[in-house]
């Protein structure tokens, strides 16, 4: 029996989130962790600034995001720097490991798809996104 979209973008979601959890840990780091270097990879910001950019990935637990963070500055991966969020140079090494991690694993992932499936991929479930949440208003 085939199955909805539904399905399979929830499998491969839950795939995924353990796919890149169990590539993270290898060098010690959570998605949550990697997601915030990746934010201050940028640049330094205020606090509330990085909460507004991770917001959406985090969701509202505070006690976690609490916990992240003190768990990189007591790694020694985050700076105060003029009331500013900065990644230290360990934390800027840290995060180019993890970036090298990554992409080996999605291109792992994405063996045996052409580039012009994966972007036709993309497009599709980009304007499903868009007119389900058309739909829903």
């Amino acid at each position: 029996m085939n199955k909805p979209i539904g399905y399979w973008i929830k499998r491969l979601d839950a795939a995924l989130e353990v796919q890149l959890e169990a590539t993270l840990a290898r060098i010690k780091l959570t998605r949550r962790q990697w997601h915030t270097l990746g934010a201050l990879s940028e640049g330094a910001m205020l606090p509330e600034q990085l909460e507004g950019i991770l917001q959406p990935l985090w969701g509202g637990d505070t006690r976690m995001r609490e916990r992240e963070l003190a768990a990189l500055v007591g790694h020694g991966l985050i700076i105060m720097i003029d009331h500013r969020l900065a990644l230290s140079e360990r934390g800027r090494e840290k995060y180019h490991q993890a970036q090298r991690l990554v992409e080996d694993a999605r291109q792992d992932l994405s063996m045996g798809i052409g580039i012009d499936e994966y972007a036709m991929a993309l497009s599709v479930l980009e304007r499903m996104s868009l007119n389900a949440e058309r739909l829903a208003r």
